[in-house]
C-alpha cells in the first residue's frame, strides 16, 4: 500500500518549526511537564518512579478506565490505545475495507481519512459540507451516495477545518442511516468536550450505535499532542479485536511515560478542557473583529467548536497568499489546497496563547 503525500504534512514540514507566528495550527496551546503533574499531588515523585518496559498492547488499564469514563455505556474493554490519532485511522481503514469496498466521508477533512482508504483499493465519496453556509453536510445527499458496496461512513465532529458539530438531529439521521444498512461509523471526535455552547455536546457515536467507532485523542481539545496518545472506543468486539491484532504490527505499544501523563491528565480532563475554551473564546473574539475590519479580503464563518475555521481568502489564490505571508511577515496560514478543497479558502488556529501577537502580524502584513 502506497497512500500519496500527506499534502498537510508536507506543508508543515516545510515551515512548522521555523516560522514565528503559527497562525494555522490545529492543536491549542499547551502545557509544561511541570504543570501536568502539579495537577496531582504526588504525581511527579510517581513518574520519576516509573519503571520503563513494555506497556500492555491495549493500554494500560488505568488509562482504558479514564477514557472509557468520557462516554456513557463504555467499559474499559471497549478502548483500544494507540500512538496519537493517525495510527488509529490507519489501523481502522486497514482491518475494515479492501480493495473494491466504497466508503463515504465527510468533506472538508483530515485527508488519511479518505486517502488510505484509496490507497488500499477502496473507492471513496465525498460527502461535500456546504462551506458558505455554517458547514453543514445534508443528510439527504448521504442517503443518496450510499451504494450495496458501501463498508463505512466516516464523519469529524467537531471537524477540522470548519469547526463544525453536528446537531443532535443530523447526527441520529446518520446513525439511523448506517444502521438501516449495516455500516461501521467512524467518527474522529478528536476535538469532543471543545464545544463552547453546551447545546453542542452530544453523545459519541460508540454510544449511540453498536458499530459506531469514535476516534479520540489527549492531542487538540487537551492540548497535549505531544503525550501522542489516541483511541478508538467501539462496543464492536469483531472490528476490536481485529484492529488489536493489526496493531501488532504498528506500534504494538505506546509510551510507559505518555500513558502515565494521560492518565493523569484525563481525571482532571475537565479542568484541561475548560482551560481550552476559555483562551479559544478570548481569541474568537479578537478574530471576530479582525474579519469585520477585513470583510473585503475574507469571508469569516464563526466556528461552533474546536480550535480551527476555514475563512474564504477573497484576493485570488490562497496557496500564493500564504507563501507569500510566510516569507514576508513570517506568518503561517494554511491554504484550502492542503485539504484537496480548492484554492480560495485558508485554515486559522486559534487556540494558541500567542493569538494576538500573530494576528496583528497578519494585520500588519496586510496594511504593508
Amino acid at each position: 500500500m502506497k497512500p500519496r503525500p500527506f499534502s498537510l504534512e508536507r506543508f508543515f514540514d516545510r515551515y512548522e518549526f521555523s516560522t514565528r507566528y503559527l497562525l494555522c495550527s490545529s492543536d491549542a496551546e499547551t502545557m509544561s511537564l511541570r504543570e501536568l503533574l502539579a495537577l496531582e499531588p504526588g504525581a511527579d515523585a510517581t513518574l520519576g518512579d516509573l519503571a520503563l518496559g513494555y506497556t500492555p498492547s491495549r493500554g494500560g488499564v488505568d488509562l482504558r478506565r479514564a477514557i472509557a469514563a468520557l462516554y456513557e455505556g463504555i467499559d474499559a474493554d471497549d478502548i483500544l490505545v494507540h500512538a496519537g490519532a493517525e495510527e488509529p485511522i490507519f489501523n481502522f481503514m486497514n482491518v475494515a475495507l479492501q480493495a473494491g469496498d466504497h466508503v463515504i466521508c465527510q468533506f472538508p477533512a483530515y485527508q488519511s481519512h479518505y486517502s488510505v482508504a484509496e490507497a488500499l483499493g477502496a473507492e471513496v465519496s465525498r460527502w461535500v459540507a456546504d462551506l458558505d453556509g455554517d458547514g453543514a453536510p445534508d443528510p439527504d445527499d448521504l442517503a443518496r451516495i450510499i451504494r450495496p458496496s458501501t463498508r463505512a461512513i466516516v464523519i469529524t465532529t467537531p471537524n477540522n477545518p470548519t469547526g463544525y458539530v453536528f446537531d443532535r438531529p443530523r447526527l441520529d439521521a446518520i446513525v439511523e442511516l448506517a444502521q438501516k444498512h449495516g455500516l461501521w461509523l467512524f467518527s474522529d471526535e478528536a476535538y469532543r468536550g471543545s464545544e463552547r455552547d453546551p447545546a453542542d455536546r452530544h453523545p459519541s457515536v460508540c454510544e449511540l450505535y453498536e458499530r459506531g467507532v469514535s476516534l479520540g485523542t489527549t492531542s487538540k481539545a487537551y492540548g497535549l499532542a505531544g503525550l501522542r496518545i489516541g483511541w478508538i472506543a467501539t462496543r464492536d468486539r469483531s472490528l476490536y479485536e481485529g484492529m488489536a491484532a493489526f496493531k501488532d504490527y504498528v506500534t504494538i505499544c505506546n509510551s510507559g511515560p505518555s500513558e502515565f501523563l494521560a492518565t493523569l491528565a484525563l481525571r482532571h480532563g475537565e479542568t484541561l478542557l475548560t482551560r481550552i475554551r476559555d483562551l479559544t473564546t478570548r481569541n474568537l473574539a479578537l478574530l471576530d473583529e479582525f474579519f469585520a475590519r477585513r470583510s473585503s479580503l475574507f469571508d469569516w464563518r464563526r466556528p461552533r467548536a474546536g480550535t480551527t475555521a476555514f475563512p474564504r481568502y477573497l484576493g485570488g489564490s490562497a496557496e500564493r497568499f500564504c507563501d507569500d505571508l510566510v516569507r514576508r511577515a513570517g506568518v503561517l496560514l494554511l491554504p484550502s489546497t492542503a485539504f484537496d478543497a480548492g484554492d480560495d479558502r485558508v485554515r486559522v488556529g486559534y487556540g494558541r496563547a500567542n493569538l494576538p501577537e500573530a494576528l496583528n502580524a497578519l494585520d500588519d502584513a496586510i496594511s504593508s
